[in-house]
Protein backbone atom coordinates (compact mmCIF):
# COMPACT_ATOMS: atom_id res chain seq x y z
CA UNK A 1 0.00 0.00 0.00
CA UNK A 2 1.41 3.38 -1.05
CA UNK A 3 1.46 6.04 1.64
CA UNK A 4 -0.43 9.12 0.43
CA UNK A 5 0.84 12.67 0.96
CA UNK A 6 -1.72 14.86 2.74
CA UNK A 7 -1.97 18.65 3.11
CA UNK A 8 -4.24 20.24 5.74
CA UNK A 9 -5.26 23.82 4.92
CA UNK A 10 -7.11 26.54 6.84
CA UNK A 11 -6.89 30.34 6.79
CA UNK A 12 -3.87 30.99 9.05
CA UNK A 13 -2.26 27.54 9.66
CA UNK A 14 -2.99 27.89 13.38
CA UNK A 15 -6.04 25.97 14.60
CA UNK A 16 -7.96 23.65 12.27
CA UNK A 17 -5.12 22.66 9.93
CA UNK A 18 -2.67 22.30 12.82
CA UNK A 19 -5.02 20.17 14.95
CA UNK A 20 -5.48 17.81 11.98
CA UNK A 21 -1.73 17.94 11.18
CA UNK A 22 -0.89 16.96 14.77
CA UNK A 23 -3.36 14.06 14.77
CA UNK A 24 -2.29 12.65 11.39
CA UNK A 25 1.41 13.03 12.29
CA UNK A 26 0.80 11.22 15.60
CA UNK A 27 -0.75 8.39 13.60
CA UNK A 28 2.25 8.06 11.28
CA UNK A 29 0.79 9.71 8.19
CA UNK A 30 2.74 11.80 5.67
CA UNK A 31 1.23 15.23 6.35
CA UNK A 32 1.95 18.94 5.96
CA UNK A 33 -0.20 21.96 6.78
CA UNK A 34 -0.75 25.45 5.44
CA UNK A 35 -2.84 28.62 5.52
CA UNK A 36 -4.15 30.61 2.56
CA UNK A 37 -4.56 34.11 4.01
CA UNK A 38 -2.38 37.09 3.17
CA UNK A 39 -1.18 37.11 6.79
CA UNK A 40 -1.51 35.01 9.93
CA UNK A 41 -4.33 36.59 11.94
CA UNK A 42 -5.06 35.75 15.56
CA UNK A 43 -7.62 37.30 17.90
CA UNK A 44 -6.45 40.33 19.83
CA UNK A 45 -7.86 42.36 22.72
CA UNK A 46 -10.80 43.36 20.50
CA UNK A 47 -12.17 42.43 17.09
CA UNK A 48 -10.69 45.64 15.66
CA UNK A 49 -7.24 44.81 17.07
CA UNK A 50 -6.19 41.38 15.77
CA UNK A 51 -2.63 40.14 16.12
CA UNK A 52 -1.15 39.94 12.61
CA UNK A 53 2.05 38.13 11.63
CA UNK A 54 3.79 37.19 8.42
CA UNK A 55 3.70 33.56 7.32
CA UNK A 56 7.01 32.02 8.33
CA UNK A 57 7.05 33.74 11.74
CA UNK A 58 7.93 30.90 14.15
CA UNK A 59 5.16 29.76 16.48
CA UNK A 60 7.60 30.35 19.39
CA UNK A 61 8.00 34.02 18.34
CA UNK A 62 4.21 34.45 18.19
CA UNK A 63 3.88 32.70 21.56
CA UNK A 64 6.50 34.97 23.16
CA UNK A 65 4.87 38.07 21.65
CA UNK A 66 1.38 37.21 22.96
CA UNK A 67 2.82 36.16 26.34
CA UNK A 68 4.47 39.56 26.70
CA UNK A 69 1.33 41.48 25.63
CA UNK A 70 -1.35 39.91 27.85
CA UNK A 71 -0.65 36.42 29.20
CA UNK A 72 -3.95 36.27 31.08
CA UNK A 73 -6.08 37.07 27.99
CA UNK A 74 -4.20 34.70 25.70
CA UNK A 75 -4.25 31.89 28.26
CA UNK A 76 -7.99 32.39 28.83
CA UNK A 77 -8.84 32.37 25.10
CA UNK A 78 -6.65 29.30 24.45
CA UNK A 79 -4.15 30.91 22.06
CA UNK A 80 -1.07 30.14 24.16
CA UNK A 81 -2.10 26.50 24.53
CA UNK A 82 -2.75 26.27 20.78
CA UNK A 83 0.67 27.79 20.02
CA UNK A 84 2.39 25.32 22.40
CA UNK A 85 0.75 22.48 20.46
CA UNK A 86 1.83 24.05 17.16
CA UNK A 87 5.45 24.36 18.34
CA UNK A 88 5.46 20.61 18.89
CA UNK A 89 4.31 19.95 15.32
CA UNK A 90 6.44 22.30 13.17
CA UNK A 91 8.46 25.52 13.24
CA UNK A 92 6.17 28.12 11.66
CA UNK A 93 2.93 28.68 9.74
CA UNK A 94 3.32 28.22 5.99
CA UNK A 95 1.31 29.70 3.12
CA UNK A 96 -0.19 27.21 0.67
CA UNK A 97 0.28 29.48 -2.34
CA UNK A 98 4.05 29.66 -1.70
CA UNK A 99 4.46 25.88 -1.48
CA UNK A 100 5.36 23.80 -4.53
CA UNK A 101 5.28 20.29 -3.04
CA UNK A 102 2.89 17.81 -4.63
CA UNK A 103 0.22 16.13 -2.51
CA UNK A 104 -2.23 13.31 -3.19
CA UNK A 105 -4.96 14.83 -1.01
CA UNK A 106 -5.58 18.40 0.19
CA UNK A 107 -8.15 18.84 2.96
CA UNK A 108 -9.57 22.30 3.67
CA UNK A 109 -11.79 23.27 6.58
CA UNK A 110 -13.80 26.16 5.15
CA UNK A 111 -15.44 26.71 1.77
CA UNK A 112 -13.62 29.98 1.04
CA UNK A 113 -10.30 28.28 1.86
CA UNK A 114 -11.11 25.54 -0.65
CA UNK A 115 -11.92 28.21 -3.23
CA UNK A 116 -8.50 29.82 -2.66
CA UNK A 117 -6.73 26.45 -2.98
CA UNK A 118 -8.60 25.73 -6.23
CA UNK A 119 -7.83 29.20 -7.57
CA UNK A 120 -4.13 28.65 -6.83
CA UNK A 121 -4.15 25.17 -8.40
CA UNK A 122 -5.85 26.52 -11.52
CA UNK A 123 -3.20 29.23 -11.90
CA UNK A 124 -0.32 26.74 -11.73
CA UNK A 125 1.07 25.26 -14.92
CA UNK A 126 -0.02 21.64 -15.22
CA UNK A 127 3.25 19.80 -15.76
CA UNK A 128 3.06 16.24 -14.40
CA UNK A 129 -0.74 15.80 -14.64
CA UNK A 130 -0.54 14.06 -11.26
CA UNK A 131 -4.07 14.17 -9.80
CA UNK A 132 -4.74 15.71 -6.39
CA UNK A 133 -8.00 15.25 -4.51
CA UNK A 134 -9.16 18.51 -2.89
CA UNK A 135 -11.80 17.99 -0.16
CA UNK A 136 -13.56 20.50 2.04
CA UNK A 137 -15.09 19.80 5.43
CA UNK A 138 -16.68 22.94 6.91
CA UNK A 139 -15.47 23.34 10.48
CA UNK A 140 -16.18 26.17 12.91
CA UNK A 141 -12.90 27.83 13.92
CA UNK A 142 -12.73 26.95 17.62
CA UNK A 143 -10.65 24.39 19.54
CA UNK A 144 -13.51 21.96 20.23
CA UNK A 145 -14.68 21.78 16.61
CA UNK A 146 -11.07 21.59 15.38
CA UNK A 147 -10.49 18.55 17.63
CA UNK A 148 -13.65 16.80 16.41
CA UNK A 149 -12.76 17.59 12.79
CA UNK A 150 -9.20 16.31 13.26
CA UNK A 151 -10.54 12.90 14.31
CA UNK A 152 -12.89 12.86 11.30
CA UNK A 153 -10.04 13.95 9.01
CA UNK A 154 -7.86 11.12 10.28
CA UNK A 155 -10.68 8.69 9.51
CA UNK A 156 -11.08 10.11 5.99
CA UNK A 157 -7.35 9.94 5.28
CA UNK A 158 -7.12 6.37 6.59
CA UNK A 159 -10.09 5.38 4.41
CA UNK A 160 -8.45 6.96 1.36
CA UNK A 161 -5.16 5.15 2.05
CA UNK A 162 -6.94 1.81 2.52
CA UNK A 163 -8.96 2.37 -0.64
CA UNK A 164 -5.89 1.78 -2.82
CA UNK A 165 -5.74 4.05 -5.84
CA UNK A 166 -8.03 6.79 -4.53
CA UNK A 167 -8.86 7.93 -8.07
CA UNK A 168 -10.86 4.70 -8.54
CA UNK A 169 -12.54 4.68 -5.13
CA UNK A 170 -13.05 8.31 -4.10
CA UNK A 171 -16.84 8.44 -4.61
CA UNK A 172 -17.36 5.30 -2.55
CA UNK A 173 -14.95 6.41 0.19
CA UNK A 174 -16.61 9.83 0.46
CA UNK A 175 -20.11 8.30 0.58
CA UNK A 176 -19.03 5.84 3.29
CA UNK A 177 -17.25 8.61 5.24
CA UNK A 178 -20.31 10.87 5.13
CA UNK A 179 -22.59 8.05 6.23
CA UNK A 180 -20.31 7.01 9.12
CA UNK A 181 -19.46 10.50 10.40
CA UNK A 182 -22.46 12.61 9.40
CA UNK A 183 -20.02 15.19 7.98
CA UNK A 184 -20.66 16.54 4.50
CA UNK A 185 -17.68 16.78 2.13
CA UNK A 186 -17.35 18.68 -1.10
CA UNK A 187 -14.52 17.55 -3.34
CA UNK A 188 -12.97 17.88 -6.75
CA UNK A 189 -9.87 16.72 -8.56
CA UNK A 190 -7.10 19.03 -9.80
CA UNK A 191 -3.82 18.25 -11.56
CA UNK A 192 -0.22 19.29 -11.03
Amino acid sequence: MRQLRFAMVCASNQNRSMEAHAMLKKNGMNVSSFGVGAHVKLPGPSQKEPNVYKFGTPYKTIYDDLSSKDPELYTRNGLLQMLRRNMGVKLAPERYQENRDHFDVVVTFEERVMEQVLEDMNQRAQVTLQPVLVCNMDVKDNPEEAARAAAATLKLCQMLELGGEWEDSVDGVVAQFQQETGRRLTYTICYY
